[in-house]
């Protein structure tokens, strides 16, 4: 998720942590009150720089959970990984109150506003929903009708960052649709899959929509991204229409 050019272009700055919201057991927004708010458009992500007293340093870079339109607080949903220096900080150590350092916002291509129009399908592996929460918060921010959908998958329903959220979005309609797929469990629910991603479950989405999609964002793992990527295209989803973000090995 790195972006160097954009990197070049901003600077690091103080941000203040002002609340944190239990999301699952591994994953817990944090809200960042920046010292100089930035305007950022929903898929882009931020650097966090953690520094010793000793001098050494480390950095992650996280997307932006909040919609551009919710004002200059900043959410970042960040998940444990029991070996990694800036998370487990977060989790175990970081409190509210505290200040830490942060640059952005960075990225200009995997983003979206309503500006850009749809049909749009999202599809997210694990925390690669965040950026695409990012734009349907921002979706549901402008009361826009743009149809929408979310393929996310996860290992398990408790396992589903913003849950109860996003099916409070799904029953409210307007225009968005929600799949599921979850992968070591099942789904007690319609039009839901438990199993990983496929061209099955793909050519299934999109039939969802009422048109073909005019941008398809993807993010999660390299393993998730490719799939997902290659079952689009296996569909019939024109490559040059697919945007994708990605993390990890």
């Amino acid at each position: 998720m790195q972006d160097q050019s954009a990197n070049a272009r901003v600077e690091w700055q103080t941000a203040t942590i002002t609340g944190v919201v239990r999301q699952t057991a591994r994953v817990s927004s944090f809200f960042f009150a920046p010292s100089v708010p930035f305007v950022y458009t929903a898929g882009q992500h931020v650097d966090v720089r953690l520094s010793a007293p000793d001098g050494y340093q480390t950095q992650r870079s996280y997307s932006i959970a909040s919609t551009p339109d919710s004002g200059a607080t900043i959410e970042l949903a960040i998940e444990r990984l029991d070996d990694g220096e800036v998370s487990t900080f977060f989790h175990d150590v970081a409190q509210i109150g505290d200040e830490i350092e942060l640059r952005g916002p960075i990225g200009g291509h995997f983003i979206w506003t309503v500006a850009d129009g749809g049909p749009i399908l999202l599809v997210g592996g694990g925390s690669g929903v965040v950026p695409l929460v990012s734009m349907l918060r921002h979706r549901k921010a402008r009361t826009s009708t743009i149809p929408a959908l979310l393929l996310y998958s996860a290992r398990s329903w408790d396992e589903l960052i913003f849950r109860d959220e996003l099916l409070a979005l799904a029953e409210s309609e307007n225009n968005f649709d929600l799949a599921l797929a979850l992968t070591r469990e099942p789904v007690a629910r319609a039009n839901h899959y438990t199993r990983r991603i496929d061209t099955s479950i793909v050519t299934e989405t999109l039939a969802r929509l009422p048109a073909s999609p005019k941008q398809t964002f993807v993010c999660g793992s390299n393993a998730f991204v490719t799939t997902a990527a290659d079952a689009l295209v296996a569909a019939g989803t024109p490559a040059g229409s697919i945007r994708v973000e990605r993390y990890g090995v």
